[in-house]
C-alpha cells in the first residue's frame, strides 16, 4: 500500500484553475507529491525526469492533447504501466471509446465532486487505498 502523500501525480491542464482545483482536491484528499503541467508535450518532458505514479489529463489542450499524451505514454516502454486518468469537459462517447482503446485508466467529467475523483484515483491506483 502506497502512503497517499507519496504517491506521484501529474496533472497536465491548460487552464490554471482547472490544475489548482484539481491540485486542492488532491490534498484534501492527502495527495501532496504533486506535479503540473500546461500541456502533453510539456507532461511528456517532465515524466522523463519525474517518473509519476498517476497522471489525471485534460483532453483538450494545444500542442499535444490529452489522447496524444496517453497514446504517446502506451508506446514507451517505462510510461506505458503508468495510471492515466482522463479529465475533460466532455461527455463525448467517441472521445471515450478512443480513450478506452488507446488504455485510459479512467474517466473523469468536469466539473467533478471529491468523491469522484477519489473513486478514480484508488481505481487506478489500487495501492493508494
Amino acid at each position: 500500500m502506497i502512503d497517499p502523500s507519496a504517491l506521484k501525480i501529474m496533472i497536465v491542464d491548460d487552464q490554471r484553475t482547472t490544475r489548482m482545483l484539481v491540485r486542492t482536491s488532491l490534498r484534501e484528499l492527502g495527495y501532496r507529491n504533486v506535479v503540473e503541467c500546461s500541456d502533453g508535450e510539456e507532461a511528456l518532458k517532465a515524466l522523463e525526469q519525474y517518473p509519476a505514479q498517476l497522471v489525471i489529463s485534460d483532453v483538450n489542450m494545444p500542442k499535444l492533447d490529452g489522447l496524444g499524451l496517453l497514446r504517446a505514454m502506451r508506446g514507451k516502454p517505462e510510461m506505458k504501466g503508468i495510471p492515466f486518468i482522463m479529465l475533460t469537459g466532455r461527455g463525448d462517447v467517441a472521445v471515450v471509446k478512443q480513450a478506452i482503446d488507446i488504455g485510459v485508466n479512467g474517466y473523469l467529467v468536469k466539473p467533478f465532486a471529491l468523491g469522484q475523483l477519489k473513486q478514480k484515483v484508488e481505481a487506478a491506483v489500487p495501492t493508494a487505498r
